[in-house]
């Protein structure tokens, strides 16, 4: 994507809202009495991540894994690589990693093998958002809130090259018609 460049509203805060509710409802259910170590994948799920954890009634420990392979385009490039360790104990803990996108899956699937050689007890997927027509690698994803369109998105905490993470809301980025060009419907 290059030039100016469109927002279009896919979902609003109270959408959001809703979903994060009903996800951490389950969440708490599925790990009542249990040692629940969340993983927060940076930086996108920050935000997520946040809201999702003071929606929940059990307690828990967070951590982060930082994992890149966008750099600053839209389109993963497929190479994945770990830029932030987790400093929590792994082994033997129940671990919900909080995504906020899974696209084509390379990411989580590199991240799960990475934490499944730390012998956790259980590993699980929250994702805020799937794009099921992108998914290369088939990865469970136990907790999932909207399924969405083969679009790029940004906004509550998702980025293009760093920038619409502040935003409140999700919205698609969309391309700009260059002036005196029509915008086309297809």
């Amino acid at each position: 994507m290059t030039g100016r460049f469109d927002l279009r509203l896919l979902y609003s805060r109270e959408d959001i809202a809703a979903v994060v509710r009903a996800l951490a409802k389950r969440i708490a259910a599925d790990y009542a009495g249990k040692d629940l170590l969340v993983v927060g994948v940076l930086k996108g799920a920050v935000i997520f991540l946040a809201d999702l954890i003071r929606e929940l009634t059990i307690p828990v420990e967070i951590d982060f894994i930082g994992l890149s392979s966008y750099g600053d385009g839209v389109t993963s490039c497929g190479e994945v690589e770990v830029t932030a360790f987790p400093a929590a104990p792994i082994e033997g803990r129940h671990v919900l990693v909080v995504e906020d996108i899974v696209d084509t899956g390379l990411c989580l699937d590199a991240l799960l093998k990475f934490l499944a050689a730390r012998s956790p007890a259980s590993v699980r997927v929250c994702a805020l958002m799937v794009k099921p027509a992108r998914h290369r690698v088939g990865v469970e994803i136990a907790y999932a809130g909207f399924a969405i369109p083969d679009k790029f998105v940004v906004g509550y905490g998702l980025d293009f090259a760093q920038r619409y993470r502040h935003l409140p809301q999700i919205y698609t980025l969309e391309e700009a018609p260059v002036e005196g060009q029509l915008a086309s419907n297809d």
